[in-house]
């Protein structure tokens, strides 16, 4: 009996990409940043760019293989911004600010069209929702659904960036689990990639995997050999609702 869907935000709930006029926008809103609280790199914008751009790479180099997500304090200040001799007690207090801007300018983001509608059926239909995201920022997800409108559909939402695990770990679906409270056979996972959303939620044994590509799911896919394909794709995400009646109804 399925009584719970759980989604991934960035991809699934929300468009997302990323281009060079959001990269450049972020690089230039951190500048303004450091420098509103005092702290100058006395670097170009371009310089600075490149040096975020390899700081980000070290990061991923210890993120990707290990599925652990740091804190915005250490991913600033021990990764990122490296390159540059700052005082690490002058930039720690500004680093969830930093974490924050860049999630939301970095990326282009934006809710699909419906789905407050697919939840608003969902809740009809007595489901629990949830949300477990990989983000690199401590309140940015919960900012974004109170933008949308949709914060109250969801029981739970569960963040890397708080349990300092990432997807596809199995423990951060376990996590989601105990705070939902619900078994992985009752649950049907909904997300935009096969390496990190599929599988995840197959080794954690959800009933039901559903995938809707993003502009960023070949990317995040690049190079990956699923282990596991969805047992469900659409094109929309209002589809969802279709797909978990007739899960429903079997």
């Amino acid at each position: 009996m399925i009584t719970s869907v759980l989604f991934d935000m960035g991809g699934t709930l929300e468009d997302i990409y990323v281009d060079s006029v959001s990269e450049t926008a972020a690089i230039e809103k951190l500048d303004q940043i450091l420098k509103h609280h005092g702290i100058d790199l006395q670097v170009d914008i371009p310089t600075l760019q490149a040096s975020v751009d390899a700081g980000w790479d070290r990061y991923a180099a210890f993120r990707d293989p290990t599925n652990v997500e740091l804190k915005p304090i250490e991913i600033w200040c021990d990764y990122v911004l490296t390159d540059f001799s700052n005082d690490r007690a002058a930039l720690a207090p500004h680093c969830e600010e930093i974490a924050h801007m860049w999630e939301l300018t970095h990326f282009h983001r934006a809710l699909r069209p419906r789905v407050a509608e697919m939840l608003e059926g969902l809740k009809g239909l007595g489901m629990k929702l949830g949300i477990i995201s990989n983000t690199a920022a401590l309140y940015q997800v919960f900012d974004s659904l109170e933008e949308y409108g949709i914060r109250d559909y969801f029981r739970d939402v569960t963040l890397s960036s708080v349990t300092g695990l990432r997807k596809p770990s199995r423990d951060i679906f376990t996590v989601a689990l105990r705070q939902i409270q619900s078994a992985p056979e009752e649950c049907v996972y909904v997300g935009d990639t096969i390496s990190r959303d599929i599988i995840g939620s197959k080794r954690a044994g959800f009933a039901a995997a559903i995938q809707i590509q993003s502009q960023l799911t070949k990317q995040k896919d690049s190079g990956i050999r699923p282990e596991y394909a969805p047992d469900f794709v659409v094109a929309d995400i209002y589809d969802v609702l279709p797909v978990v009646q007739g899960l429903l109804e079997k």
